[in-house]
């Protein structure tokens, strides 16, 4: 456990800096940009969401994730017949 002391301050050295990329990337936009309209406006957020909830939803038939191992094979052999 010797390499611990090593360890950790680099992982949180490593948070860190990714956090100040991505704060200064995407909320200070060091590169230019601006937020998209959908992404700020509340009102855009709320719309689209009551349409959502007012989406009908109808059910079909269930699904099997892996319907191949789902199969029951029938394996014969060569002298059935």
């Amino acid at each position: 456990m010797g390499h611990a002391k090593y360890i950790f301050p680099a992982v949180l050295g490593s948070f860190a800096v990714a956090w100040a990329f991505d704060h200064f990337v995407a909320d200070k936009k060091i590169f230019g940009g601006t937020t998209p309209s959908t992404v700020a406006n509340k009102e855009w957020w709320e719309a689209t969401d009551k349409k959502f909830q007012a989406w009908p939803r109808t059910a079909g038939p269930p699904v099997v994730m892996n319907p191949i191992s789902r199969q029951n094979f029938i394996v014969k052999s060569g002298t059935d017949e």
